[in-house]
């Protein structure tokens, strides 16, 4: 449960309003969570949390369009064309990468002759595997930064601003 910060708490709803309540200056503030905030607290015997009543947070049918409009999002053909372009470059480089990672603990445990052949002087082939595996863990990131910049991040800006303008649409050109 995350911290009040001298914030005072109202009701359990989890929400916060303008102008001034037994004294306190309290706020609205759309990104504040009230489920999150709520957690493991009780609203009562039987009854849902207010958090989760629209008429409670002052949403009426905004919150339960909105969330339609989120549901539109995930089935169009471009949030699938994001999500497909993410597992096929995840997919085979987490794949290989474990692949990799399990060879490398396999060989040093089952094969350490193999291991403690010397490469060049005193390094041997554990301290070159070693090292590659960090090697490809930093090509493996960069790879993956790449790949996101290259191929998913424009379409997924897109999806965000159109996403953004639905909703907005939908509060009366309130953000």
């Amino acid at each position: 449960m995350q911290p009040s910060k001298g914030r005072p708490r109202r009701g359990g709803t989890g929400r916060e309003s303008s102008g001034e309540d037994a004294g306190h200056l309290t706020y609205d503030d759309p990104w504040y969570d009230a489920l999150a905030s709520g957690w493991g607290e009780s609203a009562g015997a039987g009854e849902a949390p207010a958090a989760l009543i629209p008429s409670a947070r002052g949403e009426g049918e905004t919150g339960v369009a909105a969330s339609e409009v989120y549901l539109e999002v995930q089935r169009s053909t471009a949030f699938q064309d994001v999500r497909r372009r993410y597992r096929r470059f995840v997919v085979p480089a987490f794949v290989t990468f474990f692949v990799w990672y399990v060879g490398y603990v396999v060989a040093a445990t089952t094969a350490p002759e193999l291991m403690a052949r010397p490469v060049a002087g005193s390094v041997n082939v554990a301290m070159v595997a070693g090292l590659g595996q960090f090697a490809t863990t930093f090509l493996l990131t960069w790879g993956y930064a790449r790949h996101a910049r290259l191929r998913r991040d424009r379409a997924a800006l897109e999806l965000r601003w159109d996403t953004q303008e639905l909703t907005r649409g939908m509060n009366g050109g309130a953000s």
